[in-house]
């Protein structure tokens, strides 16, 4: 099967599959097949009967499902992968907001998207918010844009600049003409929301004015929310109080906030986009899962930035239900307790890496789910060269703790085929490495040898080692180990 296969329009159906639709129901089917006619799902279910010019894609002893749905990651730092895997939280500010984060141009915003947006659609996560915060320029911002609008997945831009405030940035003239030229289509394949933070000292409030402007452009806040001693309950009851709490909001980590936050979130219907491996290194707060759980508050997943982690949500739903076990097994045994049965199982992390996901974007009614008239993002995961595919007992669990990005064999967004037999189609990775490659080679220059380095590798604090306990006096005798 070639490229040429796949051509726009041709109807694609999916044969023989696993099939977790994520509908209301859970509908898990077996030895079904899912239908794609244009951009929408046409038909979900066994033996379906397809046009003649249906190209048939083979999905026995895989699992078909939702599209992922990541709802933010820092997509412009992929361009420095890897580079603050020791960083503390403390470390990732000051090289971003203080140092050289100010550094980045338009291409090198450009080149961190392009790959990053690419990465994406490869692991199977079919819309990205794009939490893009050092769009310092509007020509950062149009880079962002450009970037994002190249590559065959579905984005949303979060504009954000680190280096201004939001009501500074905000209320620019640029701004606003930037938000209307671009996304004043209504183009469900990019779309757009306001992204900054509420400081805990801040009993003014000047967010004010930021706020009312994404109100008067009609579009979504998110907000990094519960970032242990930097966003606190201030900011939370600020907002509320304001009235700029709804059920478009979503409150990135929510990782260390009290009750009275907790109850305000749920009461105005936001949502919290969780990233565990970031909650549990960089020390936002333990991931809140049973707290969100609690409050019944909506729950989607992220995975932040790769200048730490991975992109893809195998990562993000492992972690998070092994986080949330390890919690609940701590709080039984701080009461000389025992879990004999799990609370969160692999099937509701699924649905937030999918459902979840499109329900915090306010798209639900498009994607998250496999279903006749929502839009086509799917995913299979199928690995005929792997050991790990086989025995496949329990699907939700398998995609949860078994598969990882190398076993997504086909990728399909807007009913477009973007990767197929392990392959991407449509998207230039030569292009994005030749990009990264310019953007490392000039930050390297602009920081300097030493700079870089130490950069890379933070100084290990200075360690003070205990006294061995085996060496003890018992009277005036010294004992053993002495």
């Amino acid at each position: 099967m070639t490229t040429a296969d796949f051509a726009p329009g041709r109807p694609v159906v999916f044969r023989h599959a696993t099939v977790l639709t994520m509908d209301d129901s859970h509908r898990l089917l077996t030895d079904a097949d899912v239908l794609i006619s244009g951009e929408r799902i046409a038909a979900v279910g066994q033996r379906l009967a397809v046009p003649d010019a249906a190209v048939e894609i083979d999905a026995t002893g895989g699992i078909l499902m939702p599209g992922m749905i990541d709802t933010h990651r820092h997509m412009w730092q992929t361009a420095m992968r890897g580079y603050g895997a020791d960083w503390t939280l403390t470390q990732y500010f000051v090289w971003n907001y203080l140092q050289w984060g100010k550094s980045f141009r338009p291409s090198d915003i450009y080149a961190g998207d392009l790959l990053s947006a690419i990465e994406a659609i490869d692991a199977g996560v079919t819309t990205s918010v794009d939490w893009s915060h050092n769009l310092h320029t509007i020509d950062h911002a149009e880079a962002a844009a450009d970037a994002l609008a190249s590559v065959p997945g579905r984005f949303v831009l979060a504009f954000g600049n680190i280096q201004a405030a939001p009501w500074e940035w905000s209320a620019a003239p640029e701004f606003r003409e930037f938000v209307s030229r671009r996304f004043s289509g209504g183009n469900d394949m990019l779309g757009f929301q306001m992204a900054f933070d509420v400081p805990p000292a801040s009993p003014d409030f000047p967010e004010k004015a930021a706020f009312e402007v994404a109100r008067d452009l009609g579009v979504p806040v998110t907000t990094h929310a519960g970032v242990w001693k930097v966003t606190t309950d201030e900011g939370i009851r600020l907002m509320h109080e304001h009235g700029f709490m709804d059920e478009r909001t979503i409150y990135v980590h929510a990782a260390s906030l009290s009750a009275d936050s907790y109850h305000r979130i749920a009461a105005t219907g936001g949502s919290a986009s969780l990233s565990t491996e970031s909650e549990q290194s960089a020390g936002q707060g333990y991931p809140p899962t049973w707290k969100l759980r609690e409050y019944g508050i909506g729950v989607s997943l992220s995975m932040d930035t790769s200048v730490w982690w991975s992109a893809d949500l195998f990562s993000a739903m492992r972690a998070t239900l092994s986080a949330d076990r390890a919690r609940e097994h701590l709080e039984a045994h701080n009461l000389d307790d025992t879990v004999t049965h799990h609370k969160l199982r692999a099937e509701q992390v699924v649905e937030w890496a999918t459902r979840g996901g499109a329900k915090a974007l306010g798209m639900d009614s498009l994607i998250g789910s496999l279903e006749p008239g929502k839009k086509a993002d799917v995913v299979l995961i199928k690995n005929d060269a792997s050991p790990v595919m086989f025995p496949m007992l329990n699907p939700y669990g398998h995609v949860v703790f078994q598969a990882q990005r190398g076993d997504v064999h086909t990728v399909v967004v807007n009913g477009r085929v973007v990767k197929h037999d392990h392959k991407l189609v449509g998207s230039d990775l030569a292009r994005a490495r030749t990009a990264v490659e310019n953007t490392v080679e000039y930050l390297k220059g602009v920081l300097g040898p030493q700079a870089w380095d130490e950069g890379m590798h933070p100084e290990i604090p200075e360690i003070r080692v205990l006294e061995n306990p085996y060496t003890y006096t018992y009277g005036d005798q010294a004992g053993p180990g002495a």
